[in-house]
């Protein structure tokens, strides 16, 4: 069961060639979910490496940022990134619920999903830059990868509904009982407490903004669409990273 749940969080959240989960269930999901954080580590190396690489290369701070934002939206299909479009799309197109989701199903962006996805870039590369100037990008680039994936099982958590019958959103909504949130967020922040090269309060600091950031995305798109989607859980991861990155930026 913890194998199958592996591999549909590696096969879901990053572009590695994985085996297809045996069996994809609700309890599969959930787990998939809770191990997002473990699939994400394979991005977060990813990210710290190209930190690390730019650092070398003595590269400007904002190119190095750029390079590592996207070398881990690349790694990851650019799936959460399209997820924000999406999003920002269906939001802001319709006041009609069904309205809204069928323009979140199609594969084209329009121009409010466009332009909320650039400024989006703009907060996470301008926010990662400021954390590589202030010498501490090789940290701030692989904690913010990973806090930005734990959010999913707050978003995930029992009592938050699936806006569509089918998709992702339906396998994994209201998958997480509430007591597995909240230790895997606490995890979070105890793990955040350890990170090197910030004050011990950064870490958990960052994790706070990440959480209020998605949990604002995720309030309001309960509100307006009346629950989740595969696209809102990409919205999240997305958001999340931007608000761990600005807490992490000084």
């Amino acid at each position: 069961m913890i194998g199958d749940a592996l591999r549909m969080a590696l096969g879901t959240l990053t572009a590695l060639p994985v085996p297809a989960p045996r069996t994809i269930d609700r309890r599969v999901a959930g787990r998939a979910m809770l191990l997002a954080p473990l699939a994400a580590v394979p991005l977060a190396v990813l990210a710290g490496l190209v930190v690390l690489a730019g650092d070398a290369l003595g590269l400007p701070a904002i190119a190095v940022a750029g390079l590592a934002v996207g070398a881990v939206g690349l790694a990851s299909r650019g799936l959460h990134l399209d997820g924000l479009a999406d999003t920002a799309d269906g939001l802001g197109a319709s006041f009609d619920r069904e309205r809204a989701l069928e323009i979140m199903r199609r594969g084209d962006s329009g121009p409010t999903g466009v332009a909320t996805l650039i400024l989006v870039l703009i907060v996470q590369c301008g926010a990662l830059s400021g954390a590589i100037f202030a010498g501490h990008g090789v940290t701030a680039a692989t904690a913010g990868t990973l806090v930005s994936r734990w959010v999913l099982a707050l978003c995930c958590t029992r009592g938050v509904p699936s806006a569509r019958p089918d998709g992702l959103g339906a396998a994994v909504a209201g998958s997480i009982r509430l007591p597995w949130t909240v230790a895997t967020l606490c995890a979070a922040a105890g793990f955040a407490i350890l990170a090197p090269g910030l004050e011990w309060w950064r870490g958990p600091v960052a994790v706070a903004a990440a959480v209020a950031a998605a949990g604002l995305v995720l309030w309001r798109c309960t509100a307006r669409l009346g629950g989740i989607t595969g696209d809102v859980l990409g919205a999240c991861v997305e958001i999340a990273a931007a608000a761990a990155w600005l807490a992490l930026a000084p």
